[in-house]
């Protein structure tokens, strides 16, 4: 029953939707098309059901125990995604959930449909991010480029929205947060950090796993090694302290482009302080299209490489440590080949994003299909 219907599905999306959608909707026209669909889905009580049911059909559970997390797939859908609307202050973000707006586009029904989801990143405070066009796709590489800019409602309103929602989240999720870029001073990164986690918590959020997004900005490094691992420990400890008392787990996510002794020195750190998982990687930061001088964080198929590549360095430190800290693989996984290149490294989970784009909203069951999971 299973293969049918995604043979369907495929049909459905690659051979017809995909293309027409490519030849007459820009990729950020496309996004806020999907997103506008998404506000209204989430205010139909039975659609998540029936989105569950589809995912149910086709997707069995693949249950697997990584960063002190049960999951049940190995497949996650990426921080970036469900995330919510951007806003100038803390005030109009709180009014507008106060007001009962959707503020988070997918809240309901991506996870429904989807299954495992990380929601956020959510920085402190509300961003607006970047204005003009901030969002490509490369097909012929099946990738994709942003410069959304952490575009996010804020922690205080993310867990406002969140928490008076409770009864309908799904049993396992992720919730993602991030310090604000620009921000250098290591005593505020770590309040930051530390307020955010604090926003969703006082709300009773109670996700499976906490991520802490390091990626942006703070393990921006080059083979100088101006990123201490310092800086990088003080700001896992302060999470972590704001975590005290809960069961999930911290986990963090990197970027692709560090040099290869930082990874293996942030393994350590890991290891040190109590991280339950490293997340292999975030987008690649490369000249944004049509924008000289701006730079847009590239994911899919151009990412895969060096995401391999920074996975590998990680997943050696591990075993040269002996310790318990899982990696994640996150990078260009489109269809099971891609998947099983993190697998044949030692990785049992992995995140993606780019395939909602190329292989539709059933991504994830066409992936965990063809590898053969």
């Amino acid at each position: 029953m299973i293969a049918p219907l995604l043979a369907a599905s495929r049909l459905l999306y690659e051979g017809l939707a995909r293309p027409l959608i490519f030849a007459m909707r820009p990729a950020q026209a496309a996004h806020e098309d999907v997103l506008a669909a998404l506000r209204l889905a989430d205010g139909l009580p039975a659609l998540p059901v029936l989105l569950g049911g589809i995912r149910a059909a086709t997707q069995p559970p693949r249950p697997v125990a990584v960063g002190g997390v049960l999951l049940e797939s190995p497949l996650i859908l990426a921080a970036g995604f469900v995330k919510g609307d951007g806003f100038a202050d803390e005030a109009a973000a709180l009014a507008a959930v106060e007001s009962g707006r959707n503020i988070m586009p997918g809240w309901r029904s991506i996870p429904a449909l989807c299954g495992l989801v990380e929601f956020g990143s959510f920085t402190r405070w509300p961003r607006l991010g970047n204005s003009g066009a901030v969002i490509w796709r490369h097909a012929t590489s099946r990738s994709t480029q942003n410069r959304i800019g952490l575009k996010n409602p804020g922690a205080a309103a993310a867990a406002a929205f969140l928490g008076a929602r409770r009864a309908h989240l799904p049993a396992c999720f992720g919730i993602n947060v991030a310090v604000s870029p620009g921000v250098s001073d290591p005593i505020q990164e770590q309040r930051e950090a530390v307020e955010a986690l604090a926003a969703f918590r006082a709300a009773g959020l109670q996700p499976a796993w906490w991520t802490l997004n390091l990626s942006c900005p703070n393990t921006e490094d080059d083979p100088g090694a101006h990123q201490t691992t310092a800086r990088t420990r003080d700001l896992c400890a302060a999470a972590l302290g704001a975590l005290e008392g809960q069961p999930a787990p911290l986990w963090v996510k990197v970027g692709p482009d560090l040099a290869p002794e930082q990874y293996r020195a942030l393994m350590r750190v890991f290891a040190e302080v109590g991280i339950g998982a490293v997340i292999a990687t975030n987008t690649l930061g490369q000249p944004a299209p049509g924008q000289p001088g701006q730079t847009a964080g590239v994911g899919g198929g151009r990412l895969h490489r060096a995401a391999l590549d920074a996975a590998a360095l990680l997943l050696a430190e591990r075993r040269a440590l002996g310790c318990a800290v899982d990696v994640i693989g996150c990078g260009g996984i489109v269809d099971g080949a891609s998947y099983r290149r993190f697998a044949a490294l030692g990785v049992r989970a992995a995140q993606y994003w780019s395939a909602l784009v190329y292989r539709g909203p059933l991504a994830a069951a066409v992936i965990q299909s063809e590898a053969r999971l």
